[in-house]
Order: structure tokens, then sequence, then C-alpha cells
């Protein structure tokens, strides 16, 4: 695992702030997404940025 990649095993135990729901992980974009709040939460150097704040809103 590179210093900035995300690990995976992460996703297990975290929730959505808003929503309190699962969230998906999008390689790509180096996001975790909850559907049900439509945003996109950024992750910098591996570490998740799970602040509303800083979260994209999706479509």
């Amino acid at each position: 695992m590179t210093e900035t990649s995300f690990d995976r095993h992460m996703l297990e135990g975290l929730v959505c702030p808003v929503t309190q729901a699962t969230l998906s992980y999008d390689a790509d974009k180096q996001e975790l997404v909850s559907k049900g709040a439509k945003l996109a939460f950024p992750i910098r150097g591996g570490i998740p940025i799970m602040l509303v704040d800083e979260a994209r809103k999706l479509d």
C-alpha cells in the first residue's frame, strides 16, 4: 500500500455523517460516496475527509 492509497477495510467502519448510511468507494475520483446524502467525500493522502463542508455535491 502506498502512502496515498486508501485502505478499503477502513470503509467497513465509516458511515456518512449526514445519513449514517454506508458509503461506496470511487477509486477513480478518490472519493467516498453517500448516495442518500448526494455527497462525495474526498480522500486526501489516503485519509478520508468526512466533513460536509469539504464534500462535493452530487447531482
